[in-house]
């Protein structure tokens, strides 16, 4: 996979510093906001730069947070009072319910 441009970075970056508190954008809708298709991507910008904007508001399709870093997100999920859907020892986002579309 190629490198995002530092344009594409800046942006995908300002897309996530807008989320609001206890809501939740999927990869793919960051790439949908920039008129984009590339998901995956948006995955790439936020495990190399991410870390300076809330990171845990960008999940996976299915409402899961990023891999490996469950249990950081739920800390900020539940200061936050974001919506979530619970199955046994694991969680998900409540989409329906906490999805932002700007």
């Amino acid at each position: 996979m190629q490198t995002p441009s530092d344009d594409f970075v800046s942006r995908v970056l300002d897309v996530v510093a807008d989320i609001p508190a206890g809501r939740v954008m999927t990869y793919g809708d960051v790439a949908a906001a920039l008129g984009s298709r590339a998901a995956r991507a948006v995955g790439t910008v936020m495990a190399h730069y991410g870390g300076e904007v809330p990171w845990w508001r960008v999940v996976r399709a299915s409402g899961h947070p990023p891999i490996d870093h469950e249990t950081q997100a739920l800390q900020h999920y539940r200061a936050e009072s974001t919506p979530l859907r619970w199955s046994r020892d694991s969680y998900r986002v409540d989409l329906a319910a906490a999805r932002h579309r700007p």
